[in-house]
């Protein structure tokens, strides 16, 4: 095996676009070293994005990819699943991306059950439009459009996507590169709707405002902040406040959708033979 993935890189796409300290990269690395250890070829894979920071992933990889519109990253990923089921399917999102504009196809991709990889890149917050706050933007931290503290309850992305029926759900940070790219490559190995949350830092549009401004700085928070699932379900209420579980919360083996599908679709035809 080949362990370089640059090899996966449109090189002629570089230097990226990402702020100095951005996490994306970090990301972007744990994904091709995860699909470099599966041993995919380039063809067989399909990455589509939305818009944001995070969304700039498809720019630079040398697979079949596509950009597409805010939040829109799922439909046009389940259009191409159920076009070719054959192929790798992943959708790279961020925070806002997928859990605001996006959130109903976040949903309904989960309850589908239908086979795409979803990775999504929670920096918390919008970097690319000027730091509003998002979705998954802890209460209490600041943001542009909350110059006073965020006073909305953040979602529990992780906890969303378990219990609205996806295969496999885990949320790791950037801190921890190893445990990203273990979760990513048993992803991309599932039958069925998977799901990967990652943690990362935005020292720029999150860090500044909330007095992390240097990317050191927002990486120690992260993991401060970031507490092994089997150690949070021993800790109170209390010590939970402001803390986030990581770990692998969920790996079930149901019926995939575009199999089901299929299934379906073969009785109705051979129904209509024997008529």
């Amino acid at each position: 095996m080949n362990n370089d993935i640059t090899q996966y890189f449109r090189k002629e796409m570089f230097p990226h676009i990402w702020c100095p300290g951005c996490g994306i990269g970090i990301v972007l690395g744990a994904i091709l070293r995860a699909i470099n250890s599966i041993g995919w070829e380039k063809d067989e894979i399909v990455m589509i994005s939305g818009i944001g920071c995070s969304s700039r992933i498809t720019g630079y990889v040398d697979f079949n990819t596509m950009n597409t519109t805010h939040g829109r990253a799922l439909p046009f990923a389940t259009g191409i699943k159920m076009a070719n089921p054959d192929l790798k399917v992943i959708a790279v999102m961020g925070d806002g991306d997928c859990a605001a504009i996006g959130g109903n196809h976040f949903i309904h991709s989960a309850r589908r059950n239908i086979d795409i990889t979803a990775i999504i890149i929670n920096n918390m917050i919008y970097g690319m439009t000027g730091g509003q706050y998002s979705p998954l933007t802890p209460t209490g931290r600041y943001g542009t459009t909350a110059p006073y503290g965020n006073i909305d309850q953040s979602f529990d992305l992780s906890a969303l996507a378990a219990s609205a029926g996806a295969s496999y759900v885990a949320r790791s940070n950037i801190f921890d590169v190893n445990q990203c790219t273990r979760f990513i490559k048993k992803a991309l190995l599932k039958k069925g709707f998977s799901v990967v949350e990652i943690i990362s830092d935005c020292p720029i549009s999150f860090g500044r405002i909330n007095q992390l401004r240097t990317p050191v700085q927002m990486l120690e928070w992260i993991k401060s902040i970031s507490v092994p699932q089997k150690t949070w379900e021993k800790l109170s209420e209390d010590e939970k406040e402001g803390k986030i579980p990581t770990g692998e919360f969920l790996d079930l083996n149901i019926p995939e959708y575009t199999e089901r599908y299929k299934e379906i679709s073969m009785g109705v035809q051979q129904g209509r033979k024997e008529k």
